[in-house]
């Protein structure tokens, strides 16, 4: 892959400050040669008979290594001021300041086939964004690297740590200088398995494009790409990381969808599928305990029950495999009076429909035990809570998904559901090589 789609081209030509003349010299320029040229004559002062240049008293006053030390000096002074190209040039159309260089090294990358057991759904990959192994970690090194946020003290890892299944264990993030994001941070597990839209309210079309939008948000990183660009642009490494994934041939090739795709790579190579439950069902290695066997049978799994019985029914919302239905729903955690009311609009702030106002996606149940605290606004600190609210029932909102209608939940089917949910915790994945801090 020679250039990304969106790789902005120019020009490979170099224009030297000064135009040469058609013998090669440049006349807007003086050669040490120069000095002692007939064609600049002196001002018009008499010189001695005999000299080609009057020299200052001084100078020969000097001892005879000295004055062949100014002598050598000057020479090398004008030499280096020749008109021979520079090998850093003024990029027109990079930010203000930068400059524009040469990069050298590999530039053809490696073709990434993402494997995932033939249990899980087929992963859904971007053809505009190929997976490569340069390009995973490329992104893998600017997902851990703080250079993306405005005084370098976050990276996209401070808010999604792989111990906590690349959530952050907060209610809401927090940016830079301690500022306070509306939202808990998602879990990135799976996002291979995404076919639309992403974030809590499904405003980013492709994986990629969400990767652009927290280096924006003042909450969060709060820098610029144009910024971003130049230091990524002037980073001792960088360059020669996005030449072999990208195939750029120059600093100014590199840009902002490229540092996303590139992350987006990585991002979709996250795959959870070695929990406990995967290898009792799929892979019929280990076994349930009696606890998760009544959790997963009785309560999480229901299909056939007689009408009018309440059950939990986790399952509904959260299907296997994924334990997610990409779906955004209203799941009555929040009573309002009306439509309109809702704190955070979610799918209704993106799609401008009243009727999803208050909608948000359904995430993963995969690694549930280890991402607390829970909900778009982490307003419940434990399991224990969750099951409670919805055990509650809804609030009658208008466009309250119809599985919230609340149901009888003893002490010891809590317990059962609670082991059940802990079960789906990849212990594999939360110390992966692959996905851990390169830096480290």
């Amino acid at each position: 892959m020679k250039n990304g789609p969106h790789t902005k081209q120019v020009s490979r030509e170099y224009v030297p400050d000064h135009p040469r003349t058609s013998d090669g010299k440049c006349p807007g320029r003086r050669s040490a040669g120069a000095l002692l040229s007939p064609e600049r004559p002196a001002p018009a002062v008499p010189r001695p008979k005999g000299h080609a240049l009057r020299l200052s008293p001084r100078f020969y006053g000097l001892s005879k290594v000295t004055r062949w030390a100014l002598l050598l000096a000057g020479f090398l002074l004008f030499t280096a001021s020749s008109c021979d190209p520079d090998p850093v040039v003024v990029c027109p159309e990079c930010p203000a300041g930068e400059t524009d260089r040469e990069i050298t090294g590999p530039n053809i990358s490696t073709p990434y086939v993402l494997e995932v057991p033939d249990y899980m759904p087929a992963p859904i990959l971007n053809p505009d964004n190929p997976l490569t192994v340069e390009g995973i970690e490329l992104g893998r090194r600017l997902f851990y690297d703080p250079i993306l946020s405005v005084d370098s003290t976050i990276s996209c890892a401070s808010c999604h740590r792989q111990e906590l299944a690349f959530t952050d264990g907060r209610a809401l993030a927090v940016g830079v200088e301690g500022r306070m994001v509306n939202r808990s941070a998602m879990s990135l597990v799976n996002l291979a398995f995404n076919p639309n839209g992403f974030n809590w309210d499904g405003s980013a079309i492709q994986l990629w494009e969400q990767a652009i939008h927290p280096v924006e948000n003042m909450l969060e990183m709060d820098e610029s790409w144009d910024n971003v660009l130049r230091k990524l642009r002037r980073h001792p490494d960088y360059p020669q990381r996005f030449r072999a994934a990208f195939g750029v041939d120059r600093t100014s090739e590199i840009t902002r969808e490229m540092a996303a795709k590139a992350m987006a790579q990585f991002e979709r190579t996250i795959i959870s599928a070695d929990s406990h439950y995967d290898r009792v069902v799929y892979q019929n290695t280990e076994f349930f305990t009696e606890e998760e066997q009544l959790g997963a049978d009785s309560l999480f799994f229901v299909e056939d029950v007689p009408a009018g019985v309440l059950h939990p029914g986790c399952g509904h919302c959260h299907n296997q495999p994924s334990f997610g239905n990409n779906r955004f729903s209203n799941n009555g955690i929040e009573d309002v009076e009306s439509l309109e009311d809702f704190p955070d609009l979610g799918l209704g702030g993106v799609t401008g429909s009243r009727f999803d106002n208050g909608k948000f996606r359904a995430p993963t149940l995969r690694n549930i035990a280890v991402t607390a605290p829970y909900m778009h606004d982490g307003r419940f600190a434990t399991l224990e809570e969750v099951l409670d609210s919805y055990a509650a029932g809804g609030h009658g909102v208008e466009n309250e998904d119809p599985n919230i209608t609340g149901f009888p939940l003893s002490a010891r089917e809590k317990t059962a559901l609670l082991a059940f949910l802990r079960s789906l915790t990849d212990e594999t994945l939360l110390t992966d090589e692959r996905y851990a801090n390169p830096f480290e």
